[in-house]
């Protein structure tokens, strides 16, 4: 699948490419096997390359599965990372549908804002227009669908009132993704 090192011998060497190997966007891809590591497996991009690290106990077998797993979640983030304004406007179109169907939801605009630090997403019902923090970009998509919908209830009740919350509510994620976001919030005070 990618560079190996001998099993059991910790941080690999000079990497020893194996052929056709590519990850993520084409780039290299180098497998680090490590003794200390005993269960965890972790990737990152390096420069024109992506390294997978594993233990050094895994099989051939259990690698290569591992670097296929490891390299769809790095390109599922950076495709996350690429979402633009209209997918967002066509996102929150959808969850209005789903979930909001019996009321006439006009929205103006939805877009992402680099100038939110404190807060997740913010609405402004007089001119019916959205905006989500660029924090928001890549997380999970069932975290920004909550965000958006909290955000699109606030187009119908402007207040975190019961009835807020019981729209909010509908979204089957909904505590899970508040949880998601306070664990978040709580990493980055």
């Amino acid at each position: 699948m990618g560079s190996r090192s001998p099993a059991g011998t910790g941080r690999s060497g000079p990497p020893e490419q194996a052929p056709g190997a590519r990850g993520v966007a084409g780039l290299a891809v180098e497998v680090r096997r490590s003794q200390r590591r005993r269960r965890t497996v972790s990737a990152y991009r390096d420069g024109e390359r992506v390294v997978v690290l594993i233990p050094a106990r895994f099989s051939r077998a259990e690698e290569s599965e591992w670097v296929d797993r490891m390299l769809a979640r790095l390109a599922a983030r950076a495709a996350r990372a690429r979402r633009s304004d209209a997918d967002l406007l066509a996102r929150a179109r959808r969850l209005a549908d789903r979930y909001l169907s019996e009321y006439d939801i006009a929205i103006n605009s939805v877009r992402w804002v680099g100038n939110q630090h404190s807060r997740w997403g913010s609405c402004t019902p007089e001119d019916r227009t959205i905006r989500i923090s660029e924090r928001v970009r890549g997380m999970p998509d069932w975290v920004l669908d909550y965000v958006v919908l909290h955000e699109l209830v606030h187009l119908i009740v402007p207040t975190h009132g019961s009835c807020f919350w019981a729209l909010v509510g509908r979204y089957p994620k909904a505590e899970r993704a508040r949880g998601y976001l306070e664990g978040v919030a709580a990493a980055t005070q």
